[in-house]
């Protein structure tokens, strides 16, 4: 879309769908199944808030009970409607669509099997943004109906009775936490100490507090050996020789980037151990005029760093004015319940010696706003560096995270001091009004 409206004459090679898997498989069928349980949550917690339901005209809360067939429809349709948009768009900009699947002859040519054929295709610039798919073990094979990927989950009819989720990673946390809320048993193995490595401690503790009271299991320190079909269901066989037993099983064990056979090497592109394609800040290949975005340069596995590595490739080779991405400025969510959102530096930076700062932590229970709807768990977390007082970095736990985050973001991104934050008034009450007091106990006195 950037390179056409920007005047160039655009191909674009697409095998499955456009959208890529952040729209099919991936962030927009996954956040809408997030959705209904949030919706979920939501509704089984209202009583506290003074909500009763009326059955019968007696005073007995209805039982809820997800739709999975339902559910599973609408996020795919709404995918799909997704997917058409882009088309529409693309096409509105006079890019050629070809559905097929392309290979590199060298670092201007390009053979495209389609249905009607094989088309060969030269050009100025290519730009690779073949993604990634979801990473198997050799021990346990998805079949798509008891041992499941998660491209696969939104094909269930029924929700699953007792769901075994393998990996506690982003994706295996958000799926936990959906399917929770949903109303399946849920339990979640994790190699790892803590849920989330690699994420705030503070805010996988909550979540860790959330999963405890909302009953889903959590065995820490445990690895999947092997899952297995059996009459009933599934059962995981863990490292210890240990085995648990459920109904399904999604495996969230990482991805693997869709290198290997599209002629990397006969173009010079040069890709990691990993297979993933070397990109330096203008998203440049080692090939000259290719260009690479997405989960296959393992930058970053988010679409908004997708998009961005995309709009500063095509900005480069055009010669429009250009910024080299810089990750540090990334804000992130993941979409549990409750939502953890995190951009710039972290507490272990700070710990590790990289940088020196000041952090203040905000609990929301001491937020107005956050009373009044019920939400007990979260907090915001603000990082200045020590000395200057510039925000470098934050945390939001809580509801609608992923929006909160937005205006920390920001201050990183603009240099921000804390009182800037502070001294920017802010609605009383909002769960944005403990981003303004954290940042005033940030304050330095001079």
């Amino acid at each position: 879309m950037v390179a056409a409206s920007l005047g160039a004459r655009v191909t674009l090679i697409e095998r499955a769908g456009l959208g890529g898997s952040a729209v099919l498989t991936d962030v927009v069928p996954s956040k809408t199944l997030i959705a209904t349980a949030d919706l979920m949550t939501r509704v089984g917690e209202a009583g506290e808030l003074g909500v009763k339901f009326a059955v019968d005209g007696s005073d007995v809360a209805p039982g809820m009970r997800a739709d999975l067939g339902h559910i599973n429809d609408r996020l795919l349709h709404l995918a799909r409607e997704q997917s058409d948009d882009i088309r529409v768009g693309l096409e509105r900009l006079g890019v050629e669509i070809l559905m097929g699947s392309g290979k590199l002859l060298d670092n201007h040519t390009i053979e495209v099997i389609t249905l009607d054929g094989v088309k060969t295709i030269t050009a100025d610039a290519i730009l690779l943004a073949v993604g990634a798919h979801p990473r198997e073990l050799p021990t346990a094979k998805p079949d798509g109906e008891r041992i499941l990927n998660w491209a696969q989950i939104y094909n269930l009819e029924e929700l699953p009775e007792d769901l075994i989720v393998v990996g506690s990673g982003v994706t295996g946390a958000e799926f936990a936490s959906a399917y929770n809320g949903l109303g399946s048993n849920v339990t979640l193995i994790s190699s790892r100490d803590q849920v989330l490595p690699g994420s705030d401690s503070d805010a996988a503790q909550v979540l860790e507090g959330v999963f405890k009271r909302r009953g889903v299991r959590v065995l820490s320190r445990s690895r999947a050996e092997a899952v297995e079909r059996t009459e009933a269901g599934v059962q995981v066989t863990l490292g210890d020789g240990s085995v648990v037993t459920g109904s399904h099983c999604l495996l969230c064990v990482g991805s693997i980037p869709n290198t290997a056979g599209i002629g990397l090497e006969e173009a010079g592109v040069a890709v990691t151990e990993s297979g993933h394609i070397k990109v330096d800040g203008v998203s440049r290949t080692t090939a000259p005029n290719i260009y690479a975005a997405g989960d296959c340069t393992g930058t970053l596995a988010l679409a908004s760093v997708a998009a961005m590595q995309g709009r500063i490739a095509i900005a480069h080779f055009l010669g429009d004015a250009v910024m080299p991405i810089k990750l540090h400025q990334v804000a992130s969510n993941i979409f549990t319940s409750p939502e953890i959102a995190s951009v710039g530096v972290s507490e272990a930076d700070l710990e590790s010696g990289k940088y020196q700062g000041d952090v203040v932590m905000l609990s929301l229970l001491s937020n107005a706003r956050a009373k009044m709807r019920n939400s007990k768990d979260g907090f915001v977390k603000i990082i200045a560096r020590k000395g200057s007082g510039t925000v470098i970095g934050g945390v939001v736990v809580g509801p609608n995270a992923s929006e909160l985050i937005f205006p920390i973001a920001v201050a990183v991104k603009q240099k921000l001091h804390v009182d800037d934050l502070a001294s920017t008034f802010t609605v009383y009450p909002s769960l944005t009004g403990s981003i303004s007091e954290a940042a005033r106990r940030l304050h330095v006195h001079m």
